[in-house]
């Protein structure tokens, strides 16, 4: 009887649990779908930096895609992703390759997505564990299904963080260059870009030589795969 009794609680538990996953995959899901359409009042980066930081203030003005320089959206392509209009959230490719050189003796290096990162910055936190990013390819996977291309980098720009509390283009744009971000030449994207891996440590205004090294790397690829390349997506 107690046994009985034992397994019919485990059983309830499971259901519980199953029923509890369902759920939140499904509250998700319409989020996700919301965004498609509503910008993200904030980020889980943004929320972040707010409860560390409640004395120092948040800057972030939202602008839609067709007021971003066009060379915005292909200096970050340029710089992270640049199978971005090809792959599906998460590029196996490009993790294969970094684990190919870890294995050979070089340091282990990032093989995340434009979708992955914006997966991240938009649900996530910092860090390196398993659950973190597995979290983040199944999300990122998730977005790709849901969302246009175009809309995943339209988020992108306007979450990523370029500096200490500074988040999206239109806000790094008018701090470093005082200008709005229809209005950033192709080097200034580059530079905006280069400081996007480590934005804490990488400064936009105060650019060291490795960054001015990006920046002139970016800049070739940029070169390379031309305006035209993010048409269509």
């Amino acid at each position: 009887m107690a046994r009985r009794r034992s397994d019919s609680l485990i059983r309830k538990a499971l259901r519980w649990l199953i029923w509890s996953v369902l759920a939140l995959l499904g509250a998700l899901t319409l989020v996700l779908l919301l965004f498609r359409f509503v910008n993200p009042p904030t980020s889980a980066f943004m929320a972040a930096y707010w409860f560390g930081h409640p004395d120092q203030n948040l800057r972030q003005e939202w602008v839609p895609y067709e007021q971003i320089s066009p060379w915005m959206p292909l200096a970050v392509v340029a710089s992270e992703d640049q199978r971005f209009p090809e792959h599906w959230g998460v590029d196996f490719s490009a993790i294969h390759s970094a684990v190919e050189e870890y294995i050979h003796g070089e340091g282990l290096r990032g093989a995340s997505t434009i979708t992955q990162q914006t997966a991240k910055n938009l649900f996530l936190w910092n860090g390196r564990s398993f659950v973190r990013k597995s979290l983040e390819a199944g999300l990122a996977i998730t977005l790709e299904v849901l969302w246009p291309k175009e809309r995943i980098l339209e988020v992108y720009l306007n979450i990523a963080e370029f500096g200490p509390g500074i988040y999206g283009v239109e806000a790094a744009s008018r701090a470093f260059f005082g200008i709005p971000a229809s209005q950033l030449s192709r080097t200034e994207t580059a530079l905006l870009a280069a400081v996007l891996p480590n934005p804490k440590v990488f400064r936009v205004d105060q650019p060291s030589a490795y960054v001015w090294e990006r920046v002139g790397w970016i800049n070739r690829q940029m070169g390379q795969l031309g305006l035209g390349y993010l048409r269509g997506i």
